[in-house]
């Protein structure tokens, strides 16, 4: 199967409520609709994750993420956007029709315009965001091949897409667009 043909099969699978795994820019990340419910609560579920600490939604543009956030002023759709050393997730105002367990029940939403080749064809591919959390499991390094993807969460997934990761040594950081605050720095180099 071809990369382009892996990249289609995957975005079938998201927009049929399905879970898959993918390469992002410094780990493999869980991917699935972020407007399906059950496929939400099934990515819970396989990642053992509290449902108040929600999960990224990752885009290929800020006009994607347009839809799930409030308030955006165009300083703040400029710095999403801006290339940056290190993948950066923002967390931002959330839009009143955010599920609950994509912000973890908060008026905030974390989202990210990635940069990565295959999640960017990936988003464009489907028209829209993806949800975006590492794949492992709670209390678990986060996964950075599709091997041990496979090997750790294989059986919970409908699809592990190989790919390689971005130049990026770990997960994103994450930045408060409003307060500027650092919620998680950049990891930093190996």
């Amino acid at each position: 199967m071809t990369k382009t043909d892996q990249i289609t099969h995957a975005a079938r699978i998201i927009a049929s409520g399905g879970v898959i795994a993918h390469p992002t820019e410094g780990v493999f990340g869980l991917a699935c609709d972020p407007n399906s419910d059950v496929a939400l609560e099934r990515v819970m579920r396989i990642k053992e994750r509290d449902r108040d600490k929600g999960v990224i939604l990752m885009a290929h543009s800020a006009s994607a993420l347009q839809p799930f956030c409030a308030g955006l002023s165009a300083a703040m759709i400029d710095t999403i956007t801006a290339p940056r050393e290190h993948p950066t997730t923002f967390i931002v105002p959330a839009a009143d029709v955010v599920p609950e367990l994509l912000s973890g029940g908060r008026a905030t939403l974390a989202v990210r315009v990635t940069q990565h080749p295959l999640s960017r064809t990936l988003c464009e591919t489907l028209g829209h965001p993806i949800v975006s959390t590492s794949a492992n499991r709670g209390g678990q390094a986060p996964a950075r091949d599709a091997r041990t993807v496979q090997n750790a969460l294989g059986d919970d997934l409908d699809m592990v897409v190989d790919g390689p990761l971005g130049g990026a040594t770990g997960p994103s950081a994450i930045i408060d667009i409003i307060s500027g605050e650092v919620i998680r720095a950049a990891p930093q180099p190996e």
